[in-house]
């Protein structure tokens, strides 16, 4: 086992002490310690058996039962040596989080004895109760029954006394009732549609995969700070506070020096990730205060996905550790940026072929624009689907913001790329594609500067960067196989229509490299409005987006309808995705899921305004009063009012802000009511967008006012400017 060096930081803080763990070795030496990965199956399984999984995790074999003895008990043994007493299936319900349930190694027998057992049986399979779980009417609450079955391209892990194995979770009649299935079905659906293009190319014997690499964002905030803001606590997010006077506007925290404090906790959640095998490798601040980012390398993406919430589980505990706690939320702090998810997804092959990528002749750089094309033509016919991926209760405060992408899907390509589809469009041979330039600054010490063959678009939702596309409206909070889902499927069915086109010229005499360049240059030439390389966050540009034809819906409950569109519908049922019934639980799992998150944070802002803001609003209101009438006292009537102008003033605003206030939380009361009582889920989430959401921003107002008016020491909870910097 590896041994550890305890470091105590911070002596002077006996109550609460941050402790530092330094591995004594190398990270190499430790990394993927808790995994049952190569290295561990080397040691506990046969040659035979490993050979069976690698074919399963590199060819898509389907994994014989028997073999599953064999690898159980290996994997029971490594567990055990690595201190398990429990396994679980670990899964992805449509909560958006992971999902497990604990049992013991531990098998009683007769005679009082008892035995460790973990069966092939348990292995490929267990039954976790289905019914509590979103489903959005695939299950009935006395329908119980469901399943969770081993996914072996995904290793198993150790966390703490329990052995975890990925698994998907379906019903009982066979729905996907998580997030791995219809991505494992998906990343299956490209492979095999980007196979048959790269036939033609002669790579048909190559192995596709998407790919993913996540840049993972989030706040910190104290821990004792946290636990005095009850909307915090239930809702991940301040439904009240006025701006702090200073936050990000001096662009001075990001990159900046990562706080010692700061830098103790994500040295420590390192260590950890390491142990997992989750291959973390950048660190920065971001832009707002208290707000940071970290990334890995990339990952095939059903693989990136898992270490992604494993990842979001272990950074919060590691967090607390250090008297943090750790916030996902898309928008915990109005004001200032919030936090995404963004996400690099790319197809590419086992021996490193990338299908997103630039070649060196003619014939790769054809394959690059072909499969180009053929996802921004994918992304131009569904954009309004790709958007209801990530819009949601908690992104949807992000998104248009001018600090993330706005609710308008396009896509950004550059110069170079953008070049050389202009050219191919006007142009019936192959074109050239630029690569790498260079420059000099003029300074003799430094080098010349090698210029990738794009820049960057921060304000576009999909923007190629050089050898991927980078979909940054993904929230932080989210499971992103919900987008990676979407995005695998829709240019798996696009490829396939690709594939009969230039079949059809074939068969008509024109040669194979011919046919896919004609082919490539019509796709290109079909969906040339979803590129746009200017400000997407430029009124002129939501303008120009109607008139291109793009979705420009901001509304979660209504771009939900998208999931069962036509279209969507058919592209899914084709590719063996999704069925109609599946996507249609979906949709009304996302209606049910805004409608509850909602009605959570109308409920807090009720008890918060009520309960904390009113009363001491109040009470500083009477010591105003009591002033006023000593003033009166002293100087008699009508000279005091001219000395209590001040305090009048500040008497009628209280009041109004009172008023205000207490009328928007009478009106929020009767529209839960109302909402309480209706059973219809896009309806319901309709007047939550609609009349809730903008009511609590209009009752927000009036609180903000009060913290500004009301003396700061009588304020019930901690302001923006406490909450917003970690000393």
């Amino acid at each position: 086992m590896q041994n550890y060096r305890f470091n105590v930081i911070d002596k002077a803080n006996s109550k609460n002490p941050i402790v530092t763990v330094v591995p004594d070795k190398e990270t190499s030496n430790y990394y993927g310690c808790n995994v049952f990965n190569r290295a561990a199956m080397r040691k506990y399984l046969s040659e035979d058996t490993r050979r069976s999984i690698y074919e399963t995790v590199e060819r898509g074999a389907t994994l014989d039962r028997d073999v599953a003895d064999h690898v159980a008990e290996g994997m029971k043994r490594w567990a055990m040596d690595h201190g398990a007493t429990h396994y679980t299936h670990w899964f992805q319900p449509l909560t958006g989080g992971t999902a497990e349930k604990h049992d013991s190694f531990t098998d009683p027998r007769r005679h009082g004895e008892a035995m460790e057992n973990f069966s092939g049986k348990l292995l490929f399979q267990q039954e976790p109760d289905a019914s509590s779980f979103p489903s959005g009417g695939l299950r009935n609450t006395f329908e119980a029954r469901g399943y969770t079955a081993w996914d072996p391209s995904s290793p198993a892990f150790v966390i703490g006394d329990t052995l975890c194995v990925p698994t998907v979770f379906v019903s009982y009649t066979g729905e996907a009732l998580d997030y791995k299935t219809p991505l494992l079905k998906s990343d299956a659906a490209v492979t095999k549609a980007a196979k048959e293009i790269l036939e033609y190319f002669g790579e048909g014997d190559e192995v596709v995969h998407s790919y993913l690499g996540w840049e993972q964002e989030y706040f910190l905030v104290d821990k004792d700070l946290f636990m005095q803001r009850p909307d915090l606590v239930l809702t991940d997010r301040t439904l009240l506070g006025h701006d702090s006077a200073r936050n990000q506007q001096l662009d001075d925290h990001y990159f900046a020096d990562i706080p010692p404090r700061v830098l103790n906790f994500i040295r420590d959640l390192e260590i950890e990730a390491y142990k997992l095998g989750i291959p973390v490798k950048t660190r920065h601040n971001e832009v707002a205060p208290n707000q940071f980012e970290i990334a890995p390398v990339y990952e095939a993406a059903n693989l990136a996905i898992d270490h992604n919430l494993l990842l979001m589980s272990v950074m919060k505990s590691v967090a607390q550790n250090h008297g943090f706690e750790l916030l996902l939320h898309e928008k915990p702090f109005a004001g200032i940026n919030g936090s995404g998810k963004h996400c690099n997804w790319s197809l590419g092959t086992e021996s490193g072929i990338g299908l997103m990528s630039p070649g060196k002749t003619d014939e790769e750089n054809l394959r690059f624009l072909c499969f180009m094309a053929n996802t921004l033509k994918a992304v131009y016919d569904n954009n309004g689907l790709l958007k209801a991926t990530v819009l949601n209760a908690t992104n949807a405060h992000r998104l248009g913001a001018n600090e993330a992408p706005p609710a308008i899907i396009s896509s950004f390509l550059g110069k170079q790329v953008s070049d050389a589809f202009s050219k191919l469009l006007e142009s019936k041979g192959m074109v050239k594609i630029s690569g790498k330039k260079g420059y000099s600054l003029g300074i003799p010490q430094i080098p010349e500067l090698l210029i990738d063959n794009t820049d960057r678009n921060r304000t576009s939702p999909f923007a190629f960067t050089g050898n991927r596309f980078e979909f940054r409206a993904v929230g932080s909070s989210a499971n992103c196989s919900g987008a990676i889902m979407v995005l695998n499927t829709i240019l798996a069915n696009q490829l396939r229509m690709f594939k009969k086109a230039v079949d059809e010229k074939v068969s008509s005499g024109v040669p194979v490299m011919q046919a896919i360049l004609d082919e490539t240059r019509e796709t290109y030439r079909a969906c040339q409005h979803i590129c746009f390389d200017g400000n997407g966050y430029s009124d002129e540009w939501k303008a120009e987006a109607a008139r291109r034809g793009l979705d420009c819906e901001t509304s979660p409950p209504i771009i939900y309808d998208q999931y069962t569109s036509k279209d969507t519908v058919r592209i899914f049922s084709e590719t063996g995705v999704l069925s109609e019934i599946e996507l249609e639980s979906r949709k009304e799992v996302y209606w049910e899921i805004y409608c509850k998150k909602l009605a959570i944070e109308a409920k807090v802002l009720s008890d918060l305004t009520t309960n904390h803001i009113i009363p001491v609003a109040i009470k500083y209101q009477s010591v105003l009063l009591e002033n006023v009438k000593d003033l009166k006292e002293i100087y008699g009537d009508p000279d005091y009012r001219s000395r209590a102008k001040s305090q009048l003033n500040l008497i009628d605003r209280i009041s109004a802000d009172i008023e205000g206030a207490e009328t928007g939380v009478e009106e929020l009361d009767r529209l839960e009511e109302k909402l309480s009582r209706m059973d219809n889920g896009r309806e319901s989430a309709i007047i939550y967008h609609d009349e809730v959401a903008p009511l609590m921003e209009r009752i927000r107002k009036h609180v903000d006012s009060l913290e500004m008016t009301v003396d700061d020491q009588m304020w019930p909870l901690p302001k923006y400017r406490e909450l917003l910097f970690i000393h």
